[in-house]
């Protein structure tokens, strides 16, 4: 088998990302499979500012908003942007990719949940996001067993998860109710799991990449917010993640947060999360 390099990134403008800095961190990096969130921009301007990839996008209705892709060095073999029905507006946050990989197939996805706000339509918006996705999973793992979700997910799923947590507790991002999708997304798969929130549903049995890697420690965090010195103190959210089927998640060999060594390093206010995998004969 062959080392695959995977990064996810929420680029926040893939165009002001790379004048930032991005191709350079990219050109050490070294990576085979390259999953963008909040990319703003079409297809002809992505490939403009990163040449050499071979990218498969889905762009926001609104100009500028949004926008989720997937870099590879080969074409993927079959793209799908639809992550549920409608009235869902999954535009510019969904994307599926089935990668060939030597005698293996993996599926890759780069997913932007929105963000939400607490008991109003923007975190309406978020419940139906989650809801279709709870519904996907199941079906990329049947079709799959190498699958991958990665990217934004806006929720912070354990208090390890948020610098200051006690705070958050009623704020869209670390509320029950969105803690309790991931408690049944990373549960025993078939078996009823108890949600953060108190309900109970069935497990799906993925696996948290990062959080398995890195075990019960606080972080590392992906996001910082721009107020008073978050980055500096390290006050920040995992709201990043890579959420592997069982399969995929035992090949994992590295996993890393790359932070930047000071606030004005940053080439976007979210810091990228890369693994390895073995994949292929």
């Amino acid at each position: 088998m062959s080392r695959v390099r995977i990064a996810s990134v929420n680029v926040n403008g893939v165009r002001a990302a790379t004048r930032r800095g991005m191709i350079e961190w990219l050109d050490a990096a070294d990576v085979d499979v390259l999953a963008l969130q909040e990319v703003r921009a079409t297809a002809d301007e992505l490939r403009g500012v990163l040449p050499g990839w071979e990218f498969v996008n889905d762009e926001a209705m609104a100009k500028g908003r949004a926008g989720v892709a997937i870099g590879t060095r080969t074409p993927p073999i079959e793209v799908r942007r639809v992550l549920g029905p409608e009235p869902l507006d999954s535009a510019g946050r969904w994307i599926e990719a089935d990668l060939e990989i030597g005698a293996e197939r993996l599926t890759v996805v780069s997913a932007y949940v929105p963000t939400g706000e607490a008991e109003t339509p923007r975190q309406d918006a978020k419940w139906a996001f989650l809801d279709a996705m709870e519904a996907r999973m199941p079906v990329l793992a049947a079709a799959c067993p190498l699958s991958l979700i990665m990217g934004d997910l806006n929720v912070g799923h354990r208090e390890l998860d948020i610098r200051n947590w006690k705070g958050n507790v009623k704020k869209a991002g670390f509320l029950p109710r969105e803690r309790a999708y991931f408690d049944r997304f990373l549960g025993e798969a078939g078996a009823d799991i108890t949600g953060a929130d108190g309900s109970i549903g069935r497990g799906l049995g993925w696996v948290d990449v990062g959080r398995r890697f890195h075990g019960d420690i606080d972080g590392p965090y992906t996001w910082w917010s721009v107020r008073g010195h978050a980055f500096d103190n390290d006050t920040g959210w995992r709201i990043d993640y890579h959420l592997a089927t069982p399969a995929l998640a035992d090949r994992v060999t590295r996993y890393e947060v790359p932070r930047a060594p000071s606030w004005s390093t940053r080439w976007s206010d979210h810091s990228p999360v890369v693994a390895d995998y073995t994949v292929g004969d």
